[in-house]
């Protein structure tokens, strides 16, 4: 995600803390929420696709999904 919306997330949630936001601020913010979380699940799908588990006996399962 880019450094502007994340900085752009983060003034939304502190604006909202001294003051209640508006309608177009709040929608804005659940977009930019969602935008994140959907990065976040990607990259970590990612991540368990390259994992590999190693069992005592020295075989090794990878967690990718079978498809």
């Amino acid at each position: 995600m880019e450094k502007h919306k994340l900085d752009r997330i983060n003034e939304l949630a502190k604006k909202s803390k001294l003051e209640p936001l508006t309608d177009a601020e709040k929608s804005e913010q659940a977009e930019l929420r969602q935008e994140y979380i959907n990065e976040i699940r990607a990259s970590f799908g990612a991540m368990l696709d390259n994992t590999v588990i190693q069992y005592p006996d020295g075989s090794r399962k990878s967690l990718k999904k079978d498809k």
